[in-house]
């Protein structure tokens, strides 16, 4: 395969230690180029263990790493000229203005982006002459994302883009993440917001404890079963479910999945919902948010993990 040919990413038995503990834990992971792919995790996860052994900031202990193509720490110098990296929280000098740091890392590039239109794009022409540690934390990360794309990379790094960012700010960086995906250009994505995961990623891997537990489009993950829904609502902790189970069809089954979260999984109609709701009355408790439908990618994320995004 050449190199031109090559996944963006591709790890085969990606492995890495720290001490006891095992961040990596045998990671197969291929994304092609010109796509968005979202890699989810609950902290601890390794997704940034993952990423920053991808950008050649980390040596795997084993396995296979290629980057368009290229070795990440054997072939770093090939590399670094064609991705972009926009690290959590930055990473500029404290002192620096903000033009004086995206003209610095483009120069750097071959064939940069103009910074000046780059920092109009992103709203901080306003803010080009003042220091880093004076930006607002949303102006920091657009700052940071300015730097990563400056360079006209091949593949991008993007870790919690959208973190501090407004509305308004976050749905620019939304669609600057969709027009790269229009160039060409593969783009990571670490968030940990589901929403965002899902309009912006053609797939979805979810990592828990250095291992992949998922892996496919948000409406693939999501999927349920034919003929089968699911209605889940939140109540007081401990109900007996016994008595609801006694009560629902055959075809439905009641869980508890975290403590006071409820899920009926079935074929789901209107007799199933009032059965749920009168069972609740029975026991003196509200079924609040009372839902039906089919699963979220949040609803996937902790039936995998059993964690919350941020643990």
């Amino acid at each position: 395969m050449s190199n031109a040919d090559s996944p963006a990413v591709e790890l085969r038995g990606l492995t890495k230690r720290f001490g006891a503990s095992i961040a990596v834990d045998g990671l197969d992971l291929r994304m092609e180029r010109g796509s968005v792919l979202a890699l989810l995790g609950p902290n601890g996860a390794g997704k940034t263990t993952t990423t920053e052994i991808c950008e050649g900031f980390q040596k795997p202990d084993s396995g296979a790493v290629r980057v368009l193509g290229l070795d990440p720490i054997g072939q770093s110098e090939l590399l670094r000229p064609r991705i972009g990296v926009m690290p959590q929280g930055g990473g500029a000098y404290p002192g620096v203005r903000a033009d004086e740091m995206l003209h610095l890392v483009a120069t750097c590039a071959a064939h940069p982006l103009d910074p000046e239109w780059l920092l109009d794009v992103l709203g901080l022409t306003g803010s080009r002459r003042t220091p880093y540690k004076r930006l607002s934390g949303g102006q920091q990360q657009r700052l940071s994302l300015a730097c990563a794309l400056v360079g006209r990379p091949e593949l991008v790094f993007l870790d919690e883009p959208t973190a501090g960012l407004d509305p308004q700010a976050r749905r620019l960086v939304w669609e600057l993440v969709t027009a790269l995906r229009r160039d060409g250009v593969g783009v990571l994505l670490t968030t940990h917001l589901m929403d965002e995961a899902e309009a912006l990623a053609d797939r979805v891997v979810i990592v828990d404890r250095g291992r992949a537990v998922a892996d496919g489009t948000a409406a693939e993950l999501t999927a349920a079963p034919e003929g089968t829904q699911e209605l889940r609502f939140r109540s007081q902790r401990g109900l007996p479910l016994e008595l609801l189970r006694a009560a629902l069809p055959e075809r439905c089954e009641a869980t508890e999945p975290r403590p006071g979260e409820y899920l009926v999984r079935g074929a789901v109609d209107p007799q199933v919902v009032s059965t749920v709701t009168a069972f609740c009355a029975q026991h003196g408790v509200f079924a609040e948010d009372l839902r039906v439908g089919q699963r979220s990618l949040e609803d996937v994320f902790l039936e995998l993990t059993g964690r919350e995004l941020r643990s």
